[in-house]
């Protein structure tokens, strides 16, 4: 049996695995059939839909709703209040159960407060959507993306810092000096 907190205003359903070391805060609400992998921290007022699926280390700040369709891999940050779309045409009085579209948030990514992810739109490994960003495509790895509709402005390195290549294609991170390459629009970590 796993070993998790819960805050005693958590309301957790039967048929969830959560893994050990995770932490879920106040007023957080956990629904059957989903999966939170080990060290996870739920801030408060976090709502996970039935088959949602986090991976290990994934943070989600306060009143973030993760709705089906979502899967976060491992490292994920989602920020305070960002959000989360599974339907691309919601109308009250139409059933869409049967339609939701999934979103892959890849290892590593970092998603800003009050950012929109549009569904059906996959995040790439450690991108960055910055605060309040609308993203309504596919957002490449280490791309940096930022305003409404996003646009990428640049590229982000794995401790999230901006990257600035040089004449050959090569950027050194300020913090870990891993080095990354850009070539044809894709950028690599290379050493």
């Amino acid at each position: 049996m796993s070993e998790y907190f819960a805050h005693e205003t958590a309301v957790i359903d039967e048929g969830c695995e959560i893994g050990d070391g995770t932490k879920i805060w106040h007023f957080c609400h956990i629904m059957p059939n989903s999966i939170i992998g080990k060290n996870c921290n739920l801030g408060q007022n976090v709502v996970v839909s039935p088959n949602v699926i986090l991976g290990n280390n994934v943070k989600v700040q306060n009143n973030v709703s993760i709705y089906s369709g979502v899967v976060c891999e491992d490292d994920v940050f989602l920020g305070p209040s960002m959000v989360f779309t599974n339907v691309i045409n919601p109308r009250s009085a139409i059933v869409r159960r049967g339609e939701y579209q999934k979103t892959l948030v890849k290892k590593g990514a970092s998603i800003g407060a009050n950012a929109t992810i549009v569904c059906g739109n996959n995040i790439g490994e450690y991108a960055f959507i910055g605060a309040g960003a609308v993203v309504t495509k596919e957002v490449k790895p280490y791309a940096l993306v930022v305003g409404n509709p996003s646009k990428q402005i640049g590229w982000i390195s794995e401790y999230g810092h901006r990257l600035k290549f040089d004449k050959d294609g090569v950027a050194t991170c300020l913090e870990s000096k891993e080095k990354y390459k850009l070539s044809n629009n894709t950028v690599v970590k290379i050493g």
